[in-house]
């Protein structure tokens, strides 16, 4: 999305759009915001708890096979949902919605859409969220976007309890064009002034309301008339399935490199040669292999200062293998203990000898920690995030201090590891790898020769304020 070029559908486009919240643009949920259907996992919820009757699934049958998947049979396939839920605390549904969101859905949501959504928001528009799936579906989303207004089918409820009915009229196809319509005359919006996004062919309606219809993943009837009337299309592919194939091969390639490395360990008695020999040349297979290209900046300074605490900023399960490829060699790390059992990190941690720390037992912490202290005092450098836990998000959480107290029990200098856009290939919970570049820059080294454990948080925070300010104006 290049920034002097402007062209529709991109985040340079709304840079330059007017301002102000007459401007409205309206988001689908479904195949729009996020890869894939929402209502699927809350599908697979009731089916776990067997609360799904064989009168239910047939009637739901029953209305595919006599009337297909047009506009009355999808009208009362959301009605016969409600019926499913009926007794059941709209609170309890809620908080269904949101641990499903959190466990499930926030990895599905598109990276270039939120983009979206911010640059809209940074222009002051109305920003809305529209779409046919349920407040328990939506609402999560709309808050983790921080999107204000919602346009959704809800649930009718007697003193909190769902009654089995869903408020009328149905928001789909036509309902959903006449939802916008009364929500924008409401607000003085003019339509001819607005932007949609959405994917489905149901959507037409209102793609030929709005000044600037954004067919978003289009298939069938909106794909078609889209390409006829010229619209611009925008396709992510970001949040596709993922190539579990591919992180097969990848694991697959540890075994040959780290056969090379045990081999030339044992050709020059040298143990951490064959070590820097595997960390080098499985991370840069595994992301030849995944389609994935890290965009370095500063490179120079993870040479410059050796040995020193590299220290990342965590978005997802890769970053850590991001990290490697900038400082390559002759280092230790530090993680959580439950990476154990990941099968990429677990795998490549036992044989590199990270230092794996269960946070619930302090006595061996402390004493792991000890360990890296003593190696990074005899050269070895030390890769940690110091965020602790991982986060996806476009900022930085607080940072903890083992990584900085390291530094200076050692004596060696901290080096900043910026890294934005690795969401682009993974979500924070992703076990495979989509195809991407991401962006890496490293800072200076920050010398600690004169930290004391009294000024020591507010000497953090200068250091967490550099993540900040790299990723809020990027080098280069």
């Amino acid at each position: 999305m290049g920034d002097e070029r402007r062209l529709p559908g991109t985040v340079a486009e709304i840079a330059a759009s007017p301002e102000g919240a007459k401007v409205g643009a309206f988001f689908d949920l479904d195949g729009t915001l996020i890869a894939g259907y929402s209502a699927r996992y809350f599908a697979e919820e009731r089916f776990k708890r067997r609360e799904v009757s064989a009168t239910e699934l047939a009637r739901t049958l029953g209305m595919v096979a006599t009337g297909g998947l047009g506009g009355s049979t999808v009208t009362g396939l959301i009605e016969l949902s409600a019926e499913g839920w009926r007794g059941r605390t709209i609170e309890d549904v809620d908080e269904l919605g949101l641990r499903l969101f959190e466990k499930k859905i926030a990895d599905r949501l598109f990276p270039e859409m939120r983009e979206i959504v911010l640059a809209h928001q940074q222009r002051g528009h109305t920003v809305v969220l529209s779409s046919s799936a349920t407040s328990p579906q939506v609402q999560p989303v709309a808050d983790y976007l921080g999107i204000d207004h919602v346009i959704c089918n809800r649930y009718t409820t007697d003193d909190g309890v769902l009654t089995g009915a869903m408020d009328q009229p149905v928001i789909w196809g036509e309902g959903k064009a006449d939802a916008v319509q009364r929500f924008a005359a409401d607000r003085g919006i003019d339509l001819a002034d607005c932007y949609f996004y959405a994917d489905g062919d149901e959507d037409l309606a209102l793609m030929y309301l709005v000044g600037n219809p954004r067919p978003t993943n289009p298939g069938g009837a909106l794909g078609k008339v889209a390409k006829k009337r010229g619209w611009p299309i925008l396709r992510m592919t970001s949040r596709g399935a993922g190539s579990m194939l591919s992180t097969v091969a990848a694991l697959g390639s540890l075994v040959p490199i780290a056969g090379l490395g045990v081999s030339l360990g044992l050709v020059t008695g040298d143990k951490r040669a064959a070590l820097n020999f595997v960390s080098e040349h499985w991370v840069e297979m595994m992301f030849a292999v995944n389609g994935v290209h890290l965009n370095i900046v500063g490179q120079q300074h993870a040479e410059a200062a050796r040995p020193a605490v590299f220290i990342f900023n965590h978005r997802n399960g890769f970053d850590p293998f991001m990290a490697t490829a900038v400082v390559k060699r002759d280092f230790t790390a530090v993680a959580k203990g439950e990476l154990r059992s990941d099968p990429i990190v677990g795998t490549f941690g036992r044989f590199m000898e990270i230092a794996f720390i269960d946070r619930g037992d302090t006595t061996a912490s402390v004493d792991a920690l000890k360990a890296i202290e003593q190696l990074a005092a005899k050269g070895l450098s030390v890769l940690v995030s110091p965020e602790g836990t991982r986060l996806d998000t476009t900022g930085v959480g607080p940072f903890k201090k083992g990584a900085f107290r390291i530094a200076m029990a050692a004596g060696i200098p901290v080096v900043p590891i910026v890294i934005r856009n690795a969401e682009l290939i993974g979500g924070n919970k992703a076990t495979s790898m989509n195809p991407g570049t991401v962006d890496v820059a490293v800072l200076p080294a920050i010398s600690v020769d004169d930290w004391t454990l009294d000024d020591l948080p507010e000497r953090i925070e200068g250091v967490r304020r550099q993540f900040l300010d790299t990723l809020a104006d990027w080098p280069g």
